[in-house]
């Protein structure tokens, strides 16, 4: 019940975005001033201000890499390799059931379940994120297709505001700066809406999509919500000095739903549509999917 009520203010603004959304009260222009300020301004301080002030010496040990990137990169060959060996081309199959929504659902469920404390996880994480998963698909892409790799397309992918604001609070963290007490301040107000404002961004987004139920996008859903935070749990158990809070940021890391940017690699008609719709169908049953996994392993905070 504890897990349950945490995780209904998450979803409960998600719900409100998509509302506004389907009812079309916002218009494309105030959505799209709306966007910006959610991932160019807001979303940005919650990642610097939460950095600056973490213990980094738990968040970046291998183990924890290990424990979370292994499974990754599991998952995301045995499903390229089943959907190539059935489509014949490169897709953003793989990518869809291994990249979690980590920054807008993550980052809150962390908070409500696990403690601001354990953000540290969640920051280490976030780092190579997008690098590791992005270029995996762009190599992919290259060398299971026609297409080449374009590496300035790759970086200017990850030269983004999140980014940036991830390592200016861990230039502050690691030199051990003290920002002015007003700066620190108009920073922390900014990250208190960053969460707020990014999960509505989130529910009107997805009010744009259309669920397409289909063998493939069940499948993608089930691995996304239930293969890939099982593995993530059971390599944790096994990695010595690992603990159990760490164990179950990443494993809630690894049930959340796929992220939205996987979209930007789908080619085709279909594959935008399967990829849309497990996107949307994942996020829905991730209201009864993530409470469970923390019932079954046991809240470690």
């Amino acid at each position: 019940m504890v897990v349950v009520l945490a995780i209904m203010p998450v979803f409960g603004l998600i719900v409100l975005g998509y509302v506004l959304g389907w009812r079309q009260w916002l218009t494309p222009e105030s959505m799209g001033g709306l966007t910006q300020l959610a991932f160019k301004v807001f979303m940005p301080a919650v990642l610097f201000t939460g950095i600056a002030k973490a213990d980094l010496r738990h968040g970046l040990s291998p183990l924890l890499l290990l424990g979370y990137f292994g499974p990754v990169l599991l998952v995301f060959l045995l499903v390229n390799l089943f959907v190539h060996w059935r489509w014949r081309e490169p897709t953003a199959f793989g990518l869809t059931a291994s990249y979690s929504n980590n920054v807008l659902i993550g980052i809150p469920l962390v908070v409500n379940l696990m403690g601001e404390e354990n953000l540290v996880y969640v920051f280490a994480i976030l780092a190579l994120h997008s690098l590791t998963l992005f270029a995996m698909q762009s190599f992919y892409t290259a060398f299971g297709g026609t297409e080449k790799v374009s590496i300035p397309e790759l970086l200017m992918s990850l030269a983004n505001p999140l980014i940036v604001g991830l390592l200016l609070g861990a230039a502050v963290n690691v030199s051990g700066l003290t920002l002015p007490g007003p700066i620190w301040q108009i920073a922390t107000w900014l990250a208190q809406a960053g969460l707020p404002c990014a999960l509505i961004v989130l529910g009107v987004n997805l009010s744009r999509y259309r669920l397409r139920p289909s063998l493939s996008v069940v499948g993608l859903t089930a691995i996304k919500l239930l293969v890939f935070p099982f593995v993530v749990w059971t390599v944790c158990l096994w990695l010595p000095g690992l603990s159990g809070a760490a164990r179950s940021v990443l494993m809630l890391m690894a049930a959340c739903p796929s992220g939205v940017n996987v979209l930007a690699f789908a080619r085709t008609l279909e594959e935008n549509r399967v990829v849309s719709s497990t996107v949307f169908l994942s996020t829905v049953l991730a209201v009864v999917t993530v409470p469970l996994w923390m019932a079954l392993v046991g809240l470690n905070r």
